[in-house]
């Protein structure tokens, strides 16, 4: 399940948080063309906003086994498995300070039991020493994870360390999970992850993927998660779409607030394939080599009260030097919007009150006219729609009349983006062209022969007639902006004018914001 971004068609305990708030300003403007946003949060007061340092300062677990916890110690190789494999259910482990380490086997992970509950005292780490594939694997629900440090495991690509099955109701909350090949984490349904340091991992901080069905009610709070993908998967496999600080696939309800997602290789935060109902808030979302966010063929989201800045430097400035004129942008929305016929707590996909400065461009929201249900275009496999049951049935003739014409397409539509401010200096972000842009837009429908989108129709709808609309915002700096198609580049007053009459109640200020 690959992203295909280009313009042309191809085949419940107490959350433990160490904040550090920003307050002043930081100049990069000295800095050479290539250099790489600084992992320090920025400060500028027009983006001030507190942030999770779990990674500098993680919560200590207690030094003392609680009482009728059972005691697992480090000199003895493969205690924490063994002794979870001879308890009940609804245990409690204490980890003793030190190095735990599993027998050698590559898959001698430890298999919880239901209601299991591992706590580390301070200093407790639990080291796959690049032997073991995983750390805690099975299907026991209701699992938690405390305290510990998880490291040093080598699980394959799409796979993660720990809840590698995708379990539901595990929590995970003060514990650093690094410098493990795979996903640090996978999700299951109910899942809570706070205050954790989800830190260079070789594929995810989290892949939040469940194989059999769809994942709900997850929380992701008050976490760090940075330099994810140290293993560069999108140069391995180009265009692979299987790279995040998180990845999110078919997740229905999602809460992601105030984490620090900063320095990842790639895109901070990736939702892909039929997630549905995420309420994206009061992030510090930073210093990305890619996008801040993608929202891909997926529904129904608000997105506000975040800080959103020196994202996409790395990805942006090289398709723009390769000559690629597409608006890449931090926010991107790809065949998503609000759908009224999904439950969620909307029906749309609300961007709002959030701070965007200087990034590489802003929001783009972009529709492929040729990826729809049983296409071959569609770069995320056999997936259909989240209105129509079988993908077998979006062919011809029914696919060219109502309901299938509209219903196999994932549609960006009822996007609401207002109340924002976005600042750009292309001093700091050292750039002249391609770095300042607002779209909305599809690509010429040509693929395949038998498709019922050819031609302009899917670029005429996104633009005029899906109800996607700017209002009200404030710009600071030389934004420009593309409509319809990217050979479409607009000043903020045709923006506003007929036919566009986009950001009703918007300013503009030409001087260079900082």
């Amino acid at each position: 399940m690959r992203i295909n971004r280009r313009h042309w068609a191809l085949a419940a305990a107490p959350l433990a948080l160490a904040l550090l708030t920003a307050t002043g300003c930081e100049s990069t403007s000295s800095a050479p063309a290539t250099t790489k946003p600084t992992a320090a949060p920025s400060t500028s007061t027009s983006a001030a906003r507190s942030v999770a340092r779990v990674c500098a300062n993680p919560a200590a677990g207690p030094a003392k086994a609680p009482a009728g916890a059972v005691t697992v110690d480090p000199a003895v190789v493969g205690d924490l498995a063994a002794k979870t494999k001879s308890s009940p259910p609804n245990t409690t482990f204490w980890l003793r300070p030190g190095k735990h380490r599993l027998d050698p086997d590559r898959y001698a992970q430890v298999i919880p039991k239901k209601g299991d509950h591992y706590l580390g005292a301070p200093g407790a780490v639990l080291d796959g020493r690049k032997k073991n594939q995983y750390a805690f694997t099975g299907t026991a629900p209701d699992v938690t994870i405390r305290y510990l440090t998880v490291q040093g495991f080598v699980a394959p690509q799409d796979e993660g360390v720990v809840n590698h099955d995708s379990a539901d109701g595990w929590v995970i909350e003060n514990s650093s999970i690094q410098n493990n090949s795979g996903a640090g984490l996978m999700a299951g349904a109910r899942q809570q992850v706070r205050a954790n340091c989800l830190r260079d991992n070789g594929q995810y901080g989290m892949n939040a993927y469940k194989g059999s069905g769809r994942i709900t009610g997850l929380v992701v709070e008050g976490n760090e998660i940075t330099g994810n993908n140290t293993g560069d998967w999108e140069r391995k496999r180009e265009g692979c779409g299987c790279t995040g600080g998180i990845k999110f696939w078919e997740v229905n309800g999602a809460e992601i607030s105030g984490n620090w997602v900063h320095d990842n290789r790639g895109t901070g935060l990736w939702a892909d394939t039929n997630n549905n109902d995420f309420r994206i808030e009061n992030n510090v979302i930073e210093a990305n080599d890619g996008a801040a966010l993608i929202y891909e063929t997926s529904y129904n989201a608000v997105i506000r009260d975040n800080t959103i800045r020196r994202n996409n430097w790395v990805e942006g400035r090289k398709a723009a030097d390769s000559g690629d004129n597409f608006p890449y942008a931090t926010v991107y929305l790809s065949e998503s919007g609000g759908e009224p016929r999904i439950k969620a707590r909307t029906d749309k996909i609300e961007i709002y009150r959030n701070v965007l400065e200087n990034n590489w461009s802003g929001i783009t929201l972009w529709e492929n006219a040729d990826r729809f249900c049983n296409s071959p275009a569609n770069t995320s496999s056999g997936d259909c729609t989240l209105l129509v049951k079988k993908t077998a049935s979006c062919a011809k003739p029914a696919i060219a009349k109502a309901p299938l014409y509209s219903d196999c397409r994932w549609k960006t539509q009822r996007v609401d983006i207002h109340g924002n401010r976005f600042v750009l200096d292309e001093s700091v972000v050292k750039c002249t062209e391609m770095c300042d842009r607002m779209a909305v837009l599809s690509n010429y429908g040509t693929y395949p022969d038998w498709s019922p989108y050819k031609g302009e129709q899917v670029a005429d709808a996104i633009t005029e007639k899906q109800h996607n609309r700017w209002h009200d915002n404030a710009y600071v700096g030389p934004w420009k902006f593309v409509a319809q198609d990217q050979s479409r580049v607009l000043d903020f007053g045709q923006w506003q004018a007929a036919p566009y009459l986009q950001d009703k109640g918007s300013t503009l200020d030409l001087q260079a914001g900082g």
